[in-house]
């Protein structure tokens, strides 16, 4: 680092360490997640979030005018897409971030910037939302942190009714079918126990990948020959050619064009544990309705 910008890093350190007085007991939420802001403390009114999820999560409770700067991946709602993008779970602009005086910072479990940001008294929550209970929990607690605890609890009890309300609208005829959801290229697949998985097993469907492999494990093609799946779900990108795979031109799915592919703004719903998920749920029904006839 240069002589300048480690002048510019420090003089903005401190400014972020001049706001901790204010709210030393949400620093802790750092490090105890669960943690609600103490009474007095003042509210939080500089957010930073590195996760799409989180970005949306903070916006549903009703402080998208708080947030100051996201990651470079969050793109909902289309408010967010002109703050300051600060990286990434591998490059979180630390300097960057510090300039912009957060009074919180929320990352997802991966980021490698909490201790850092914590070394320099930025105040952090983290969360993992691995499935549909995590993403409950998370809402939860963010909302406490945000002094938004009725709306989190209101979010949670809609998103239940999203989903109720998106398994009624499944078709009978396509309750049980077998289904395999692809989320990225190698292939990686949404396993039974993600929260992908467990948003197609509320509609009904049955997951020919098992848990037993992960939440999102990167499959042998293999695996699909040996349990043919009846739909398949993914990215349009990836699938557009999985005929050429081979074997797979013998699949059910593939041979009756039993396949949602969905674009990427689809793909980023359904991807993404936040308080979208009744959303993802309503699309994939429609996308599974307007399959052509077996």
């Amino acid at each position: 680092m240069s002589a300048s910008a480690l002048r510019s890093f420090t003089a903005a350190s401190g400014a972020a360490l001049r706001l901790m007085p204010a709210v030393s007991s949400l620093a802790a939420l750092g490090l105890f997640s669960g943690m609600t802001m103490a009474q007095g403390v003042s509210p939080v009114s500089r957010i930073v979030t590195m996760s799409p999820s989180l970005t949306e999560a903070v916006c549903a409770l009703g402080r998208c005018a708080q947030l100051v700067g996201t990651d470079r991946y969050s793109t909902w709602p289309g408010s967010v897409q002109v703050l300051p993008k600060l990286g990434g779970l591998e490059d979180a602009q630390i300097e960057r971030i510090v300039t912009l005086r957060p009074n919180l910072v929320v990352l997802g479990p991966r980021s490698r910037a909490g201790e850092r940001l914590q070394a320099l008294g930025v105040p952090v929550l983290t969360f993992d939302a691995r499935t549909h209970a995590d993403l409950k929990r998370m809402l939860l607690k963010l909302g406490d942190a945000l002094g938004e605890t009725a709306r989190a609890t209101e979010l949670v009890a809609r998103l239940d009714a999203e989903m109720d309300a998106a398994a009624t609208r499944m078709p009978a005829a396509l309750r049980g079918r077998t289904v395999y959801v692809e989320v990225g290229p190698a292939p990686t697949a949404a396993s039974e126990k993600s929260f992908i998985g467990e948003t197609v097993a509320r509609l009904g469907l049955v997951n020919v990948v098992g848990g037993e492999l992960g939440l999102f494990p990167k499959i042998n093609p293999e695996l699909l020959l040996r349990r043919p799946p009846d739909l398949i779900i993914g990215p349009r990108a990836t699938l557009a050619n999985l005929a050429d795979r081979p074997g797979w031109a013998t699949l059910p799915a593939v041979r009756q064009q039993q396949l949602c592919l969905l674009d990427a703004d689809r793909m980023d719903l359904l991807s993404r544990p936040g308080p979208r998920l009744g959303e993802a749920a309503q699309m994939l029904v429609d996308c599974l309705k307007a399959l052509p006839p077996r």
